[in-house]
């Protein structure tokens, strides 16, 4: 397997987060890089997942026949989007 091209980016981290991040490192022996990447990759598969979650709520909706059901869904679909 070729290796994978990497690209090199600044970022500023508030103070609490890069105190965080340092403890994380220090706590699993790793660079303070590697576990930015780590998180990272596990913010973004979060997010995948969401969007997973979202649309399997929407498909729900979509088919619900039943208004109860339709009502309960819409409100799940609601505090998904907005928040609680």
């Amino acid at each position: 397997m070729a290796p994978t091209k990497q690209v090199r980016r600044s970022v500023t981290l508030p103070t609490r987060l890069a105190e965080q991040v340092e403890r994380i490192a220090k706590k699993r022996r790793l660079s303070d890089n590697r576990v930015l990447v780590e998180l990272v990759e596990q913010g973004l598969e979060a997010q995948k997942e969401k969007e997973k979650a979202f649309f399997a709520l929407a498909e729900r909706f979509r088919a619900a026949a039943d208004p109860k059901e339709v009502k309960q869904l819409g409100d799940e679909m609601g505090r998904f989007i907005f928040g609680e």
